[in-house]
Order: structure tokens, then sequence, then C-alpha cells
């Protein structure tokens, strides 16, 4: 199944601007309550996502850094752990499993690598266990525990 049936569009994300600064981050993300956030460039592509542990991590080594101070650090100045990979709009569901172990979101791409939107771990989810409406109430096979029947046991 494409995944563009669980893409959140980019208008209905929260994400940032690479060129805003440290404070604006953590403000947002304490708004939200998010603990990760994707990062946009000047051109609209996806640049990355930035984590909790990424700005404490900057805060830790930065010695003398003050919540005030962190006005003066621009994104682009906070490394990032991890790398959320992203994916393109025309993937499968069955593209983004490995990503979803690892990631809250998966982050998605058109073809130009312009970011338009995320598709979150609880969907993928959702879909496999059988309660999204993209699963029609089935579960596909290479899911179902062992053992398992497609037809309820007669009583």
């Amino acid at each position: 199944m494409n995944i563009a049936f669980f893409l959140i569009p980019k208008n209905e994300v929260v994400y940032l601007p690479i060129k805003c600064t440290m404070r604006q981050a953590l403000e947002k993300m304490e708004y939200h309550r998010y603990t990760a956030i994707p990062l946009i460039d000047e051109n609209g592509k996806y640049a990355g996502t930035l984590t909790e542990g990424d700005l404490l991590w900057k805060m830790k080594n930065s010695p003398g850094l003050t919540f005030e101070g962190t006005e003066k650090i621009m994104l682009r100045e906070v490394p990032r752990r991890t790398q959320n990979a992203p994916v393109r709009i025309n993937a499968e569901i069955e593209d983004l499993l490995s990503l979803a172990m690892v990631q809250n979101f998966v982050p998605v791409v058109d073809d130009h690598d312009i970011f338009i939107g995320i598709i979150r771990r609880r969907e993928i989810i959702e879909y496999y266990a059988g309660v999204s409406p993209a699963a029609n109430g089935k579960i596909p096979l290479r899911m179902m525990p062992s053992g398992a029947t497609l037809c309820p046991k007669s009583v």
C-alpha cells in the first residue's frame, strides 16, 4: 500500500526552519510537548530531525551556556546525534517498518527532496494491527502470530 494514505501533510505538522535559534526550538518543543521535530531548510527541503537530546547535549557541551544564551545559538550549530532518514512519497508502507522501529515519525519528501509531511509510528502500527481504516480490518499474513487463523474458531 502506498504511504500517501497515511501522510500528515506539512501544513498540519509542527516543524522548525533550520535558521531559527536554539531558544525558539526549546520553546516550540515545550509548547507542543514534542521530543523530536523535523527541520526544514530555506528551500523547503528536509534538513534533519532535532531531538530534546540534541539540545541537552549542546547545553552540556557548552560551558557557561544559559537559557538566555540559547537565543544566540542557531540550530545549524547544534549537532544532531541521530539521522532520521526520510522516504519518498512513492514508497510503500512496507518500506517504513525498519524506520518506524527507531523513529517516532518518518519524514516524507517529494522527488526534489522537498519536505511534504510525516507518517507517525502510530499509523504504521495501527495498519499492521488491523485497526487502521486502510487495513479494512485485515492483518497482513506476514504480521500474524504463528498458529493464528484467519477465521475465528467455532465454539
